[in-house]
């Protein structure tokens, strides 16, 4: 058995040139892109390359997904072959460490999924991700004179107040979150809610504030001026509430994953 699996990346929708646009890309360890296409039938391709079994069989990638420095490494590389591919076709982004065996068993999963891929590639046409993002940052109440109080009830009265202003925030993030959704009801084609970012993740975004809404939107290439329009204006007029629209991106929230169709899938793939 050989040593090496096949890294896949996405499946696209052919187009001329995009084998000889594939070639010269570099994925996952630095290993040389290329195009599969499935037996008798050249529209669909599956965009992949090799990587040793050392690093991605199924015990060696669980130890190495505790790894953020080599996590970060591969999603950048995967990143970076989806992003190429999406200016060139249309892309169906896979999960991040999808492999399979060898190149033929991948090409008998596309082949197995060729109508799905046509339909889910045909939905994604013309169409890009962007991610919308809300955070609150309450401001500190305003401190209770100590002449007027004793220090006991100053203490209380500037609980109260700074529970005040967190309530006040957090229904003005509610009035940008419901902005945001209308703005997406109007321009965008689907919406997929995300877990908020907290703790470790937050931090490596580098977050400021605390993330209450994390959603993704497929919106038309014709669309997006509208759509963002829209989205920067959601926080107006709303104290302590900002809103973060980022993008273009692939479509990965909206892709379909392969694990029923045999794709060793480790965790999903994102825009890092």
């Amino acid at each position: 058995m050989s040593d090496l699996l096949t890294y896949a990346y996405a499946v696209v929708r052919n187009a001329e040139g995009l084998r000889e646009a594939t070639a010269p890309l570099r994925g996952v360890a630095d290993s040389p892109v290329s195009l599969l296409t499935a037996s008798g039938d050249d529209q669909l391709g599956l965009v992949v390359s090799h990587v040793s079994g050392q690093d991605f069989q199924e015990d060696a990638l669980k130890q190495h997904l505790e790894d953020l420095e080599w996590l970060e490494a591969v999603a950048r590389a995967h990143h970076g072959v989806i992003e190429a591919l999406g200016e060139r076709t249309t892309v169906l982004p896979l999960r991040l460490a999808t492999v399979y065996l060898d190149d033929n068993r991948a090409r008998e999963v596309l082949e197995a999924g060729r109508t799905m891929f046509a339909e889910r590639l045909a939905r994604l046409s013309e169409h890009v991700e962007w991610g919308v993002k809300i955070y609150v940052e309450p401001s500190a109440a305003p401190a209770v004179p100590a002449a007027d109080l004793t220090p006991g009830r100053a203490y209380l009265r500037s609980r109260r107040q700074q529970q005040s202003v967190r309530d006040t925030v957090y229904q003005a993030a509610q009035k940008a979150a419901e902005r945001v959704e209308a703005a997406g009801r109007k321009h965008a084609s689907d919406r997929v809610r995300h877990r908020v970012q907290q703790g470790l993740l937050a931090d490596a975004a580098g977050a400021v504030g605390e993330n209450v809404v994390n959603d993704a939107y497929l919106v038309p290439l014709k669309r997006c001026d509208d759509f963002l329009a829209d989205v920067t204006h959601a926080a107006d007029g709303l104290d302590g509430v900002r809103v973060e629209a980022t993008g273009p991106w692939a479509p990965y929230s909206f892709a379909m994953p392969l694990d029923e169709s045999g794709g060793a899938a480790a965790t999903e793939g994102a825009p890092p």
